[in-house]
């Protein structure tokens, strides 16, 4: 065993004074500096090329963001062009302060009289559970059933 290590030290003994001799070769050192500047420009390149991805990312959620601000501007903008028109003061007028325009007559009418002509919102359906009886894997085909052919009510 000891035979063995002994080989194998001397083996990458061997191999290292191989390696410091090719050093020497000035062709084999030339060739391991130009790789290593190659490395490092590669190197160089692929970081820069993250850090635009990256600058183009906070430019563009920048972009999205003034994009989304101007529309709210010309939102509010176009808000107070109404809100300065005759139409919306004549209307809150009217609104507000009961006012009616030159020849109209205001007619006031009971509150029962008015609800009485008026048609009532549907109610909101509900959606009956199904029996306890049934096995929660029942009860999960039966409301896809009812889901596929738009049942509201189950009745069982």
């Amino acid at each position: 065993m000891q035979n063995q290590l002994l080989k194998k030290f001397t083996n990458y003994a061997v191999q290292a004074r191989s390696f410091a001799e090719r050093l020497r070769d000035p062709k084999f050192a030339g060739m391991m500096l130009f790789l290593v500047v190659v490395l490092l420009i590669s190197w160089s390149g692929v970081k820069s090329i993250q850090t635009n991805y990256e600058l183009q990312k906070q430019i563009s959620g920048l972009q999205q963001q003034n994009a989304v601000q101007k529309l709210r501007n010309t939102n509010a903008d176009l808000e107070n062009e109404y809100y300065s028109t005759n139409s919306y003061q004549d209307l809150q007028a009217r609104l507000n302060f009961g006012l009616a325009a030159p020849g109209e007559k205001e007619i006031v009418v009971p509150k029962d009289v008015a609800l009485s002509y008026t048609v009532d919102p549907p109610k909101q359906q509900t959606i009956l559970k199904p029996s306890d009886k049934q096995s929660g894997s029942q009860q999960n085909f039966q409301a896809w059933v009812n889901f596929f052919l738009h049942r509201q009510n189950t009745s069982n």
